[in-house]
């Protein structure tokens, strides 16, 4: 556990982590204060921060189990001792950690007897398994115990529904919030109006991200939430029966590609993939996310189907092309 001893700036808002420890492998405890703030301002934070923190940070978990030998939910196997509802349960408690994009499959399979955990989950290497001791069912006989997975990033949380089975398929309650708990709380000095405000949060995190993973990550997803606010001009929003309508920059963003690729004609385009130019982490997964892996996948997009993509600003295509831009100057001409 690391303790720091509190001080408050008088000139500057500042943040500090005061308490860091880590209880267990899948849980971490950090304890942070931002200071000083006016009067009012640690409540309105804090509770942005708060709901942020529990549902705004994509997480990873198991979301569906099959197997040929499993005739439904509620059944149980010969030389299993738990049901197959209870393996389920088990494999919901599962803590991953990734940087998936999507869903991705693994597999489970075991010969008894003997204990299967979660370390003998077969799966990419880009997902990573936070408590492999992590118990999911007891063999008392030998037998094959084989089962296949499903493993997917998202948020918040999914319950599984009676018309979401299929083919000896089995969904599995899925929380994908990788921050168990979250709590803010004020502390107020001065007097009249120079009274000031000193705001603590503390975060609880399953082991997947650290709590000051979790304070940046979620920090990062408040601010795009508001930048569209920040950059619309209200010239530019025209109401038209009961409709709201933007106005997209001048510029076409897919007219400038065109004559950049036709400049490079002899550049394999498919080859680049966009994991080269440097992109900020928020543009990069937004583009993932939409199946944009080279700079041909990227080339082929208007720029109407770029602001198409969920949390995707016109900042951001201004942002590509002015790298795009340089790479074309600098590194694709030695290619």
């Amino acid at each position: 556990m690391v303790r720091e001893k509190v001080t408050v700036s008088t000139r500057t808002l500042q943040w500090k982590c005061v308490e860091s420890r880590t209880d267990s492998k899948r849980l971490y405890y950090g304890r942070f204060l931002l200071s000083p703030l006016m009067k009012g301002q640690a409540d309105t934070i804090g509770i942005a921060m708060r709901r942020a923190l529990l549902g705004e940070i994509e997480g990873t978990c198991i979301t569906r189990a099959r197997s040929e030998k499993i005739p439904h939910e509620y059944s149980t196997i010969v030389g299993i001792q738990e049901s197959v509802h209870e393996i389920l349960m088990n494999l919901k408690e599962i803590v991953l950690r990734s940087n998936l994009y999507g869903t991705c499959d693994a597999s489970i399979c075991v010969k008894g007897p003997g204990y299967v955990t979660a370390q003998d989950i077969i799966s990419p290497t880009y997902v990573e398994i936070v408590d492999n001791t992590q118990h999911i069912a007891s063999l008392t006989e030998p037998i094959d115990f084989c089962i296949g997975l499903q493993i997917e990033r998202n948020r918040g949380y999914r319950i599984k529904s009676s018309n979401n089975f299929q083919d000896r398929s089995y969904p599995v309650d899925a929380v994908f919030m990788p921050v168990r708990n979250a709590n803010h709380s004020i502390h107020s000095y001065g007097n009249g109006n120079e009274k000031q405000e000193i705001l603590f949060l503390e975060i609880w995190t399953n082991g997947s991200l650290t709590p000051k993973e979790a304070l940046h990550e979620a920090s990062r997803n408040l601010i795009d939430l508001f930048i569209p606010f920040f950059y619309t001009e209200e010239e530019n929003l025209n109401l038209d029966d009961n409709q709201h309508k933007v106005t997209l920059p001048l510029f076409t963003f897919h007219d400038k590609l065109v004559k950049l690729r036709k400049n490079k004609k002899k550049v394999a385009l498919k080859y680049i993939f966009i994991d080269q130019l440097k992109l900020p982490p928020r543009i990069y997964n937004c583009l993932k996310r939409s199946n944009i892996y080279t700079l041909l996948d990227l080339l082929n997009k208007t720029q109407e189907d770029l602001m198409k993509i969920e949390h995707f600003h016109i900042e951001d295509v201004k942002h590509i092309l002015g790298i795009l831009e340089k790479k074309f100057e600098i590194d694709l001409l030695k290619n």
